[in-house]
C-alpha cells in the first residue's frame, strides 16, 4: 500500500498461487497422471479404451498414446505426457515406466517436505541417485551381438508382449527381428538401425499371421491405366520427380493463334512434347515408372502402348525408401535420366489387400529399405499392433546399436533399490535422505507388475530382495509373471535394451526435480483482455455501458 493506495503488479485477472499450496498442487497433478497409467505396465497390464470429442474409438495399453490422447490442461501433468513423448521418441519403449517412477519421485519428495527438508536439498539427492544408478545399470548390463538372433527375439519379445496381438507375439517379434537386420548399416566401425527406413503398411480384414515382411516397399496406389501390364518380372525403375505432363506458366500468359491450321500444328507440338517423355523413358531401358507428380492422359497412353507400368503421385517418403531399396536414383527431369539411374526389383505387381489394389515392388538385392504389412482382423486390433510392432523394432535397433541389455521382469529396479540403499550411508547429510526416497521409489515397478497380474506385491518384494540379497547373486532375478514364482530372467529370456533403462532414470529425475522446485504458479487470465469488472470496455464515456454501447432508454 501506497498512502492507501494498492500498487498493481500483474494483469487484472492474473491467478497466482505459491508456496506449499502450489507444489502440493503439482505434485497431486503429476501423481494422477502416474495413476492413470500405471494398471497397464507389464505384460499383463490392462487397456484403456479412449473416445474423442467426434466419437473415435482408441483401444490401448501404450502409455504415450494414452496420455497424447487425454488432453490434458493441468501445466505440471502436461510434464509428465512430454515424459512420456520424449521417451517415446528417443527409444520407443518404457513410456510407462517413466511416468509411473516419476510419479512415486513426486509422491516421496512431498513427505520429505513436509518434513522440512528443502526441496533444493531433494533435487541434489535425486540426481546424485541417478548418476549412480545409471553408474550401476552399466555394471549389469550384458553384452549382445548383433548376429545373435535367439537374444535379439526376446528383446523384440519382451516389447510386444502384454500388447493385443493375442498368440502371435512370437511371430510379430521375428517379422520386427527380420525387418531391423535388413536395413542394418556400418559407418566408421559403428552399426546404424534407422527405423525410418522400415515402412509400415495397415490393412485390417485377415489374421495376425498374416502380416509379411517384403523385401522391397509397398505403395498403397494402383497403376495409372488399365492397359498396362499388371505385372512386370526383372523390374528397371525409373524414380521421377518431374510431372509427365504440360505444365502451367508459373505467370499469367496466353497463346493466340490467329490461322486455324496452325492449331493443329500446336496440338500436335504439345503431343509430340508428350510423347518423347514417353519415349524417353522406354529408350532407357526402364518397364516401370514411379512418379512423385501427375502423368497426364497422353504420356500414360504412350507408357501403356510401351508396356510400361507407371505409377502417380508417390509420396516424397516413400520416393527416397525406393531409391534405397532398389538401388535406384531419384531424378528431377524424364530427359536427364540414364540406364544408372535406374532401381532395379526382381518383380513389380498390383496386388488386392483388403478391397484395395496397391503396387508390390519386391525381390530387391540388398534393399536398405523394406516394408512390412500388417493384418489384424479389425481396425482397432491392427493400429494397437502398429504400436505394439513400432516398440519392437525400436528396441531391436537400440540394442543392436548399443550391444548391451538389462533382465526385464523388474530385476533390475530392485537390484538398483538395493545398491541405493547401501550407498546412501556414505553420502551423508540430508541428501542421504532423498538417495533413500529415490532407492525406495524404484520398487514401485516390481510392485506395479505384481499388482497388475494379480499377485501379492508385499510377498513378491520380499521375495526379490531376498533372492537378491544371497551371495552369489547376479541380480538377474525377477518376478516369473506365468508362474508367479522369482526366476533369473535372463534364461527365462525376458531381456530389454539398457537404452530403455536409462532414458526412463534420466527422464523421471528431471520432470521430478522441475516440478519440485516450482514455489509460484503465475496464471494469466484466458481469453484475451475481455471484459473488466462491471463489463465496461476500457476509454468508454460514462453512460455508454448499455447494450452495445447505447445509452440507457436507447434499446
Amino acid at each position: 500500500m501506497l498512502q492507501g493506495q494498492p500498487i498493481i503488479i500483474l494483469k487484472e485477472g492474473t491467478e497466482r498461487e505459491s508456496g506449499k499450496s502450489a507444489r502440493h498442487g503439482n505434485i497431486a497433478a503429476a501423481i494422477a497422471i502416474a495413476d492413470a497409467v500405471r494398471s497397464t505396465l507389464g505384460p499383463s497390464g490392462m487397456d484403456k479404451m479412449l473416445v474423442d470429442g467426434l466419437g473415435e474409438v482408441v483401444i490401448t495399453n501404450d502409455g504415450a498414446t494414452i496420455l497424447k490422447e487425454l488432453e490434458v490442461e493441468h501445466p505440471a501433468a502436461k510434464m509428465l505426457v512430454e515424459v512420456a513423448k520424449t521417451q517415446d521418441n528417443e527409444v520407443g519403449d518404457g513410456t510407462t515406466t517413466a511416468v509411473v517412477l516419476a510419479g512415486e519421485l513426486l509422491k516421496r519428495a512431498e513427505v520429505l517436505v513436509d518434513k522440512n527438508v528443502h526441496p533444493t536439498v531433494i533435487a541434489v539427492g535425486y540426481k546424485i541417485a541417478q548418476d549412480k544408478a545409471t553408474e550401476y545399470l552399466e555394471q549389469m548390463a550384458l553384452s549382445v551381438d548383433r548376429k545373435d538372433m535367439k537374444t535379439l527375439k526376446s528383446i523384440a519379445e519382451t516389447a510386444v508382449t502384454g500388447k493385443n496381438v493375442g498368440g502371435d507375439t512370437e511371430y510379430v517379434a521375428d517379422l520386427a527381428i527380420r525387418a531391423v537386420t535388413a536395413i542394418l548399416e556400418e559407418s566408421n566401425g559403428k552399426v546404424r538401425a534407422d527405423t525410418d527406413n522400415i515402412k509400415v503398411e495397415k490393412k485390417h480384414g485377415a489374421a495376425v499371421s498374416d502380416s509379411q515382411l517384403i523385401q522391397g516397399i509397398i505403395l498403397d496406389k494402383e497403376r495409372v491405366h488399365s492397359r498396362m501390364p499388371e505385372y512386370v518380372d526383372d523390374a528397371k525403375i525409373a524414380l521421377v520427380n518431374q510431372a509427365l505432363e504440360v505444365k502451367k506458366t508459373e505467370v499469367s500468359s496466353s497463346i493466340q493463334i490467329r490461322d486455324p491450321g496452325r492449331l493443329q500444328s500446336f496440338l500436335d507440338q504439345e503431343e509430340q512434347t508428350l510423347k518423347e517423355m514417353a519415349d524417353r523413358v522406354k529408350a532407357v531401358g526402364a518397364n516401370v515408372v514411379i512418379c512423385e507428380k501427375g502423368i497426364g492422359d497422353i504420356v500414360q497412353h504412350f507408357l501403356a502402348k510401351n508396356g510400361v507400368y507407371a505409377v502417380q503421385r508417390a509420396k516424397k517418403s516413400d520416393m527416397e525408401k525406393l531409391a534405397k531399396a532398389t538401388g535406384g536414383r531419384i531424378v528431377a527431369n524424364v530427359r536427364d535420366i540414364t540406364e544408372k539411374d535406374l532401381g532395379r526389383a526382381k518383380r513389380v505387381e498390383q496386388k488386392k489387400v483388403s478391397e484395395e489394389d496397391m503396387t508390390f515392388v519386391t525381390g530387391c538385392r540388398n534393399p536398405k529399405s523394406v516394408t512390412v504389412l500388417l493384418r489384424a482382423g479389425t481396425e482397432h486390433v491392427v493400429e494397437e499392433l502398429d504400436r505394439a510392432f513400432n516398440d519392437a523394432i525400436r528396441v531391436t535397433s537400440a540394442a543392436v546399436e548399443d550391444g548391451r541389455i538389462v533382465p526385464g521382469g523388474g530385476a533390475v529396479e530392485i537390484a538398483l533399490s538395493l545398491k541405493l540403499r547401501d550407498y546412501a550411508s556414505t553420502v551423508g547429510g540430508r541428501e542421504q535422505l532423498a538417495v533413500e526416497a529415490f532407492a525406495e521409489s524404484l520398487e514401485i515397478l516390481p510392485r506395479t507388475l505384481a499388482e497388475n497380474a494379480g499377485l501379492d506385491p508385499i510377498d513378491i518384494l520380499l521375495a526379490l530382495k531376498t533372492s537378491h540379497s544371497e551371495k552369489g547373486s547376479k541380480h538377474t532375478e525377477g518376478i516369473s509373471l506365468d508362474s508367479g514364482k522369482i526366476k533369473d530372467m535372463v534364461r527365462a529370456r525376458v531381456l530389454e535394451p539398457i537404452r530403455v533403462k536409462k532414458q526412463a532414470l534420466a527422464s523421471a529425475t528431471e520432470v521430478a526435480v522441475m516440478i519440485l522446485r516450482i514455489d509460484d504458479i503465475i496464471a494469466a487470465r484466458k481469453g484475451g483482455a475481455g471484459m473488466p469488472p462491471g463489463g465496461m470496455p476500457p476509454g468508454m464515456p460514462p453512460g455508454m455501458g448499455g447494450m452495445g454501447g447505447m445509452p440507457p432508454g436507447m434499446m
